[in-house]
């Protein structure tokens, strides 16, 4: 199984209404490391020396921000690693995809959103932050995309859902006890506006009624097959209160490399 390795993404060159996520990702590194706490897992695994490449370094044009991207996780992937990347909007996901593809194209994605990023385009931007889903079923990067905390849908999304045949456990929904079933391999996407803002105000996109902190590691902790890779985005310090969002995003990215560490 692949050995967990961060890479940071500082993109957020393809987000609407609010930027900022591209400063998030050596805050959740600090809160990684943090000496508030110590190097082991809820379950036990040693992260004292979990591999990290430091934060790319990312070119404004979206394009060749993707190719970066993209050969980034290749050579993650080559060198026997699974990718945790520290975003960035969540544009990103999609390269990420285009480079996982190539050794896992029939894994299920476990997204975790407010939204379904799945818009065919979103102010004329083909490649927003709220499109890369839409592009990764389009190319069939994987073989299983399973939503979950999603609660802003509109008719398009709705449409696209149904056009692509994704699995979609919207808030009201998952509330009312419906759970992810997953199997074989899996990589994780994580935004951080599927939590409620409660314990993650450090959104650009705010949206009430979400999951908890404990919701979504215990989704983490219950994944049956191997953890390939993931990402965790949408981190935005210039609207956090005091590093608690970022403490969070440290905490889910600490647990998705204890599993990866510890799965057999």
């Amino acid at each position: 199984m692949p050995r967990p390795q961060l890479i940071g993404v500082p993109y957020d060159a393809s987000s609407s209404f609010l930027r900022g996520a591209a400063a998030a990702p050596p805050l959740i590194r600090a809160a990684i490391h943090s000496a508030a706490g110590n190097s082991f897992t809820e379950r036990g695994a040693d992260l004292s020396h979990l591999a990290d490449t430091g934060d790319l370094a990312i070119a404004e044009d979206a394009a060749t921000a993707r190719a970066q991207i993209q050969d980034a996780v290749e050579r993650a992937l080559a060198a026997g690693f699974g990718p945790i990347v520290l975003g960035g909007d969540h544009s990103i996901t999609y390269p990420i995809m285009r480079a996982i593809a190539t050794r896992h194209r029939a894994l299920t994605i476990l997204h975790v959103d407010a939204h379904g990023d799945l818009y065919d385009a979103f102010e004329g931007d083909r490649c927003s932050h709220a499109c890369p889903f839409a592009r990764i079923m389009e190319e069939q990067l994987c073989g299983r995309l399973v939503q979950v905390g999603i609660r802003t849908l509109t008719p398009h999304q709705r449409d696209q859902i149904t056009r692509f045949g994704v699995e979609t456990i919207e808030m009201q929904q998952f509330a009312a006890g419906a759970r992810p079933s997953t199997r074989g391999p899996i990589y994780v996407s994580i935004d951080l506006d599927g939590l409620d803002p409660a314990f993650a105000p450090g959104v650009s996109h705010r949206e009430p009624g979400g999951l908890s902190v404990r919701d979504v590691i215990s989704m983490i902790h219950t994944l049956p097959g191997p953890i390939v890779g993931a990402d965790i985005v949408e981190c935005n310090p210039s609207q956090d209160l005091g590093g608690m969002t970022a403490s969070v995003a440290a905490k889910l990215a600490r647990e998705i490399a204890g599993a990866m560490l510890l799965q057999p």
